[in-house]
């Protein structure tokens, strides 16, 4: 009977879902609701203490021991505030766009898996919601739904900043969501499926991290793009948007966006958690020495220290970097992060067919490094082109017409680049003549 009892429990499999009875289901349901709204509370907490600390500050230390307390505070007061509803605003969709911002974060996380298969009351069932054979793409769509609750707030509000924010939230999704995308090829051609539990089940010998270490550096820029975070928090730049897409926002509504944005960070944590690292399972130093370490209850706990190690990560990068400027992080997103992603899944998949086809691993690692010095000449030599002819100085009466002064009457915007303007020559702005009033005027006004 111990025997029997210590036997690992087999690894989910994809029919094993949809067989759980109503109240198993409902439990699961509950405990995933719980678990993100108790992640936001301490994500909360974390990140407050730890920039506190990056900034020789104490940080929280007054609601509750250590402060623990304080989200839960911060909470009490959005929701007694008063709720604000400007006059002008489009009410249907103001009060929408939260909500439709807010409920897909939470449907994300439900095909997460948190462990192997479990006894919970005398059933035999999987530590995670549910799962699908398209699962990886539901946190996609899920995303995408998200940005519309987004762009919908800045629409309603009727408010120029506002509206600002909710374009650059879409701009940026598109571009770093093609690109997180582009980064999962890669893990599908791997493991064979979409599903995040047959994912899981092929890394039992090597996580992907060490294998797609190119995929997972790709998506983890995408997943700051797509948190909307610093260094990439251009939808709420407060210095030129005001608050962003939230300005109008106040009380429950903009704690919904405030729990949507940290409830996607946790889902981007537990993605890549469960995609690159493993999922539920120990790490190998554990893994190879306790042989129960990947059975039971205690792959929550190793799932549990990866994904806040993740958060970590999203906290010391915002503590660490400034927010870059707005067409740095498009070129990042279309000029880099893509093509790199397309050249890779390339290059993997000819890796995978070859190695298909027979041929040894070291002849396949020597002409991925012939590609791989290829690909990185071909960009040197395209960067030193590329910055002559942008170091070129234009001569005047050599059929690109005199060279003018970028700042001579640069309303509302001058040139971005203004020390070698290509542009056609520009009348300069004279001074307007003012006029002395005469003595008759003045005097009268006085």
């Amino acid at each position: 009977m111990s025997s029997l009892a210590a036997a690992p429990a087999p690894d989910p499999q994809l029919q094993d879902f949809g067989s759980d009875p109503w109240w198993l289901v409902g439990g699961k349901v509950l405990a995933v609701f719980v678990f993100l709204v108790v992640t936001v509370l301490m994500t909360m907490w974390i990140e407050r203490r730890v920039i506190g600390r990056m900034q020789l500050r104490v940080g929280p230390n007054r609601a509750g021991p250590f402060g623990l307390l304080q989200g839960l505070a911060d909470g009490v007061k959005l929701a007694l505030k008063e709720d604000i509803v400007p006059r002008q605003v489009d009410k249907i969709v103001f009060v929408l766009a939260p909500v439709m911002s807010a409920v897909p974060a939470f449907i994300s996380f439900i095909i997460i898996p948190f462990g192997p298969t479990v006894s919970v009351f005398g059933h035999q069932t999987a530590l995670q919601g549910t799962d699908l054979p398209v699962a990886v793409l539901l946190v996609l769509a899920m995303s995408s739904m998200g940005i519309y609750g987004i762009v919908l707030a800045g629409w309603s509000s009727m408010s120029p900043y506002s509206l600002l924010g909710g374009l650059r939230s879409s701009a940026q999704m598109i571009s770093y969501e093609i690109a997180m995308g582009l980064s999962f090829v890669a893990v599908f051609m791997f493991a064979g499926s979409m599903s995040t539990s047959e994912i899981v089940a092929a890394q039992h010998d090597k996580w992907f991290v060490v294998l797609l270490a190119p995929s997972f550096v790709v998506y983890v820029i995408t997943m700051m793009g797509e948190s909307n975070r610093i260094p990439f928090d251009l939808p709420e730049g407060e210095g030129e948007l005001v608050g962003g897409f939230h300005t109008e926002y106040s009380s429950l509504k903009f704690a919904m966006f405030f729990l949507a944005e940290y409830i996607n960070l946790a889902t981007l944590s537990a993605l890549a958690t469960t995609l690159f690292l493993g999922g539920w399972r120990a790490p190998a130093p554990i893994s190879t020495v306790w042989a129960g370490a990947n059975s039971g209850w205690w792959p929550v706990l190793w799932f549990l220290v990866k994904v806040f190690l993740f958060i970590f990560f999203f906290i010391w990068l915002r503590g660490s970097l400034p927010r870059v400027r707005y067409d740095q992080l498009m070129k990042l997103g279309w000029k880099v992060l893509m093509p790199f992603s397309l050249g890779w899944i390339m290059l993997v998949a000819t890796i995978r067919a070859l190695r298909n086809d027979g041929y040894e691993m070291r002849q396949l690692f020597i002409a991925a490094a012939v590609v791989a010095a290829v690909v990185l000449v071909a960009t040197v030599v395209w960067e030193m082109v590329r910055g002559r002819e942008d170091g070129e100085e234009v001569v005047p009466g050599a059929g690109q017409g005199p060279r003018t002064d970028p700042s001579a009457g640069g309303f509302p915007v001058p040139p971005m680049d203004a020390p070698h303007y290509h542009g056609r020559a520009r009348e300069p702005v004279r001074p307007a003549t003012i006029e002395t009033p005469s003595e008759e005027v003045t005097s009268g006004t006085h």
